[in-house]
């Protein structure tokens, strides 16, 4: 891909899977922000977009960790959403109150050490206080009026257009992505300190974890899902 600055984050991740893990090294976003142009996005992170176009062509960027994407740009859009359900929500429902135990114990153990740790709560329990009735809304109003769209049925809503609930959903991407930000921030990019124990180092790396599968997840569905069902609603052909 011939990638210049005016290209769009979000297509440059759809072109290049691997580009994910060097976007976020740099905190550049590409899910809530992937609409955005490299040269914005790289402004937003405070990087030289220069050095960045410099390193997409000439880094050699690991795979290794980056989950292997198929190509969700034709496949049906149930078979999207079966995706996003299965793979990110069920996710986030079991791996939720694991963190939630472990940010318990470390707080219990670290908390007067590490005064910063509150705030980690803070930011932690308002992500799932946000994502719990998110998945419910997607699951129970969005997912289902696509899922009758893609099979030709018009069935009736409270919203008349699938515009409306995607701009929900999408403005609550925004909440979340702020979330991760500064609980990235706060954490150092999720370092351990050195006194850390392992249950510390634990939570932090599911932390980290959980963010990678977010960015994944609001990818799919910004960039992929949502244009594609606004497409369709519109009559043109995806």
């Amino acid at each position: 891909m011939n990638t210049e600055l005016d290209t769009k984050v979000g297509e440059l991740v759809m072109a290049r899977p691997e580009t994910m893990r060097y976007f976020e090294r740099l905190g550049i976003d590409y899910c809530c922000g992937g609409h955005r142009s490299l040269a914005e996005a790289c402004q937003l992170a405070h990087q030289d977009p220069e050095e960045v176009l410099k390193g997409l062509a000439t880094v050699e960027i690991p795979t290794a960790g980056v989950p292997s994407l198929r190509d969700w740009t034709h496949a049906p859009l149930g078979d999207l959403i079966q995706h996003i359900v299965v793979t990110h929500h069920d996710y986030l429902r079991e791996e939720m109150p694991r963190l939630e135990m472990l940010l318990e114990k470390v707080l219990r153990a670290h908390g007067e050490r590490h005064p910063e740790l509150e705030r980690v709560g803070q930011l932690y329990r308002a992500l799932v206080a946000d994502l719990m009735p998110h998945m419910m809304k997607e699951e129970q109003i969005l997912f289902p009026f696509i899922r009758q769209m893609e099979q030709g049925q018009t069935g009736s809503s409270c919203f008349g257009s699938v515009q409306s609930p995607i701009r929900v959903m999408e403005m609550e991407h925004e909440a979340v992505g702020a979330l991760l930000t500064e609980l990235r921030d706060l954490t150092g990019a999720y370092t351990t300190p050195a006194d850390g124990c392992a249950t510390f180092r634990a939570l932090y790396d599911g932390l980290e974890t959980m963010e990678r599968d977010l960015h994944l997840h609001i990818y799919l569905e910004n960039q992929i899902l949502h244009p594609r069902a606004t497409a369709m609603e519109a009559g043109v052909r995806v």
